[in-house]
């Protein structure tokens, strides 16, 4: 017979609390405490705590004791694994899992014992390329040497960059015919042997080149290579850099085809498609100098099939209004040299000084080596009113100025650490060419760009200039120094 309904609830209602205080995980943490891991890298206590179920565990706060206790009886087999690359093939783990509440502590002290020892390193470069350089010096440089204790990592980094150098440089079926890293434990010994066979070397084929933007032997000269040369895929990267720099495409392609292994050669297939012609602009923003300003600028990408492109740009702010015009002919290697017209307009304050200016300044760039030379000559219109006194200047100034051609350019790869940026500037005038008094202006500035730490760089920066001038009470106001402003 069955039971009535409102006798069977307190039943059904008793069986759910029981069912539900016998599943119901007890909230946990974990607290890790490693010991004995302390190299002075840090790298190997990183790798441990990365290997450590136990260390990914330890943020939840809602684990269960069956699920502490599994990764915690993981910890001293994750423990071998993480120190094996840096040659500790044999250390003891110490373990405890102690309860805190409803938190667990798990201590773990380590001793890593003596590392294995490289004994012997047969490292070798057959084929094409075994007096190659750019190879032997990786092979020189590397970590590996007899004596020294096992890194898993050194190892496989010279067998990284060995196959990439090689591959990079035009050895595109190198190969190795023996790697192998033999470990002793027993012997606290290790033999790393690797014998890379480079094959034969490859040279640029044939180059395609799609786009509808400029004139088709114009944008040849931007590549960073030709047709018979080494292939070299740094070459291909600093063409793509070139062609982006133009502002003449939106998109750019620069691609290596499949290699012909009769013929030795790579064909090479760039696709570029056309931007758009004019671009405008439109910056609000606040400068420590000058106050709040805002900036208008134009743009005209590509004027014609021969790259001529112009500039229009308005900077507006209480004390300072300047209306700047650039009109660019490259020349010569079109990613670098050019020939350039500069048309500035320009009422400001400097400290005490009223200035304005009306100045045309055409500029050439050539590039010698890895600098880029810019020589120029500063035709201006000058009125200042300074401490009360007047002054009009029609100036006709020759200068020179000297900075490095960008890495990209220049096939260097940039540093991560360090990034100069170097500028130095002579410039100057005598009465004979209009000025009210003779002068000469250096100016000189460079800065180091350093990574101190994943998220952090130091940014240190230097500047010096000196003026020599027979009457300083004459000399242009614009050609004087100022401090202060955001980048001091």
């Amino acid at each position: 017979m069955n039971a009535p309904r409102h006798a069977r609830a307190p039943a059904v209602l008793a069986l759910a609390l029981g069912l539900l205080q016998h599943t119901a995980p007890a909230i946990a943490s974990i607290k890790v405490e490693l010991t004995g891991v302390d190299d002075p890298s840090g790298a190997a206590r990183d790798n441990v705590l990365a290997y450590l179920s136990l260390a990914r565990y330890a943020t939840l706060d809602d684990l269960s004791g069956d699920v502490v206790n599994r990764i915690f009886n993981r910890a001293e087999g994750e423990i071998e694994d993480a120190l094996k690359p840096f040659g500790y093939y044999d250390p003891k783990v110490e373990a405890s899992l102690t309860p805190d509440g409803h938190n667990w502590i798990a201590r773990l002290s380590v001793t890593v014992g003596e590392p294995v020892k490289i004994t012997a390193v047969n490292v070798a470069i057959a084929g094409a390329g075994a007096d190659e350089t750019f190879l032997r010096e990786l092979i020189d440089a590397s970590p590996l040497i007899v004596g020294r204790q096992l890194d898993h990592g050194a190892y496989e980094r010279l067998k990284g960059d060995l196959q990439q150098r090689a591959t990079a440089n035009g050895y595109l079926d190198a190969r190795f015919t023996t790697n192998e890293l033999l470990v002793d434990p027993a012997h606290l010994s290790a033999i790393a042997t690797l014998i890379l066979d480079t094959g034969p070397r490859y040279r640029f084929g044939l180059v395609e080149i799609e786009q509808d933007a400029v004139d088709k032997d114009f944008v040849q000269r931007f590549l960073r290579f030709k047709q018979g040369d080494w292939f070299d895929s740094t070459a291909l990267l600093r063409t793509q850099f070139a062609l982006d720099d133009t502002q003449y495409f939106r998109i750019v392609e620069v691609l290596p085809g499949d290699r012909d292994p009769v013929t030795l050669t790579v064909p090479v297939r760039i696709d570029a498609r056309r931007n758009k012609r004019q671009r405008y602009t439109v910056g609000v923003g606040y400068d420590s100098e000058f106050g709040p300003r805002l900036r208008l600028t134009w743009n005209d990408r590509l004027i014609n099939s021969e790259g001529h492109r112009s500039r229009l740009q308005a900077d507006l702010a209480e004390t300072n209004q300047q209306l700047h015009a650039t009109y660019v002919v490259p020349i010569g290697d079109p990613a670098l040299e050019k020939l350039q017209f500069d048309l500035t307009a320009t009422n400001a304050v400097l400290a005490d000084a009223h200035v304005k200016t009306f100045e045309i300044k055409p500029s050439t760039t050539h590039i010698y080596s890895s600098w880029q030379r810019v020589a120029f000559v500063d035709l201006s219109r000058t009125e200042s009113i300074a401490g009360g006194l007047a002054t009009r200047d029609t100036l006709v100034v020759p200068g020179v100025s000297l900075a490095p051609v960008p890495p990209a350019y220049t096939g260097e790869l940039a540093s991560s650490n360090v990034a100069p940026g170097f500028y130095a500037e002579v410039l100057g005038s005598t009465t004979a060419l209009g000025s009210g008094s003779s002068f000469l202006r250096f100016h000189l500035l460079d800065d180091w760009h350093f990574r101190i730490a994943p998220h952090w760089r130091l940014l240190l920066r230097a500047e010096i200039g000196a003026t020599l001038a027979k009457n300083f009470d004459d000399l242009p106001v614009r050609y004087r120094f100022f401090a202060g402003g955001d980048r001091s």
